[in-house]
Parts: structure tokens; sequence; C-alpha cells
């Protein structure tokens, strides 16, 4: 990797850095404005149930990348408002998946809504090919990240387990 390269990669890190900041502290915000005091983290779990749709706790937790614990206080912000419920397994009846609610995709679009609108603010000055092509990169990056993950983690723990024998 030339200097020119390692810079970018810097920056890349730096600006992923910052931008997980300000959409911290933009959720709390909001949630504060709102005063709805859902997590915001249980939004994903809503959306995920939406495009994925009915699943089981389990499933839903490996989906997001979460573990139970925090999918199941989630979920339970989610159902006592409503807007997730628990419904018996077609595949197996004693046990239960999620499903969101009529009231839950009517939240999730008026989240949607105001979320799309809120980045078209961001990216109020961008061509549509600006967009299309930050959209098609992000998604790559995504992407290529989550492949990338299991190897990341395997140098890691073989990087800890070279040192933690020293």
């Amino acid at each position: 990797m030339d200097a020119a390269d390692d810079r970018s990669i810097d920056t890349i890190a730096a600006q992923l850095t910052r931008l997980q900041r300000i959409r911290d502290r933009t959720a709390t915000q909001i949630g504060a404005l709102t005063k709805d005091g859902l997590d915001p983290a249980a939004f994903a779990a809503l959306f995920r149930l939406l495009c994925d749709g009915p699943m089981r706790s389990g499933a839903l937790a490996a989906a997001l990348y979460s573990d139970a614990s925090t999918i199941s206080r989630q979920v339970a912000q989610l159902v006592e408002r409503q807007l997730v419920a628990r419904l018996a397994d077609p595949a197996d009846g004693r046990a239960t998946v999620l499903a969101v609610t009529e009231r839950g995709r009517a939240v999730a679009e008026q989240i949607r809504r105001r979320r799309n609108e809120n980045l078209t603010k961001v990216m109020g000055s961008w061509t549509p090919e600006s967009r299309t092509v930050f959209a098609d990169l992000l998604r790559q990056f995504v992407d290529d990240f989550e492949r990338a993950k299991p190897s990341m983690l395997a140098d890691i723990r073989r990087h800890w387990d070279e040192n933690r024998n020293d």
C-alpha cells in the first residue's frame, strides 16, 4: 500500500467513526424530542422483521448481528408498544415468531419517510448520479466488510493467541 492509499484508508476510518458518533448522538436527540422512549436499535429490529417477515427471536438476533439478551430487550419494547406481536410458529407450535403488526407497519413507514426526508436534506446538493454512485459504493463497502469480517476476527484471534503465549 502506498502513502496516498494509506491516507485514503485513514480518512475512511476517521469518517466512519465520525459518522457513527454523529448518528448515535442524533438518535439520542431524536429520542428526547419524540419522547417515545423507544431504543433506536429497536427500530432496526422492526425494519428487519418488516423486510424479512416473521421469524424467531434467535434468527432476528443473527440477522442483526446481535446477542439474544439485546434482542430480547428490543423486542419487549416493540411488543409493549404493539408494534410487534408474538405468534405461534407455524412450523413448531411450541415456539413463537415475531411479526410486525399493522400499527408497527404504520410506525415503520413514518420512520422511513422521516429518514428519507433527512437523507434528502443531507444530499440535497448532490446530483442523482452522485447519489446512485454513492449508494452503489456504500453497498459494495458494506457487503465487502461483511465478507471480510470472519477473516478480520480470525486474524485478531490469532494475533491475540500469539501474544498471550509470549
